[in-house]
């Protein structure tokens, strides 16, 4: 494995600087960290309509898929603040829909990812188990 406990932070803390959050401020960025040593990163995408805005975890998700990572998740990192203030505050964690999106992901691989949330003060470490307790997925559908 290429990529380690910082080194995933900090891809999530430089993907939030990328985020797009015009309307909340609020920058998101997610990094998540393959068995193969692979990091992809995602941030937050706002729009308008803000239904249609998009989590970072999510877009971290959709990137791996759609450029063929399908291998073992095996840690995913979340920062997110005010822009300018990265980490600052209490830790973020993946919300409901982007629980569910990693859960997916790591089904492909049959893992479950450390979540390392951060915060100003201390790093969360929880499995995405422990976020997303007896979580749906693609067995529920058999």
């Amino acid at each position: 494995m290429s990529w380690t406990k910082e080194s995933l932070i900090a891809a999530a803390r430089e993907a939030a600087s990328k985020a797009y959050a015009p309307y909340s401020n609020f920058h998101v960025g997610a990094a998540l960290g393959f068995a193969d040593g692979s990091v992809v990163t995602g941030a937050n995408v706002e729009n308008a309509s803000y239904g249609l805005t998009l989590c970072a975890e999510t877009v971290a998700v959709g990137k791996a898929l759609s450029e063929d990572w399908r291998g073992r998740l095996e840690a995913v990192a979340v920062v997110g603040g005010k822009a300018g203030a990265l980490g600052a505050g209490d830790p973020v964690t993946p919300c409901g829909r982007c629980r569910q999106v990693l859960n997916e992901l790591a089904a492909l691989g049959e893992s479950d990812p450390q979540v390392w949330c951060v915060g100003e003060a201390e790093v969360l470490e929880l499995r995405l188990s422990d976020l997303l307790p007896q979580a749906f997925g693609p067995g529920a559908l058999a």
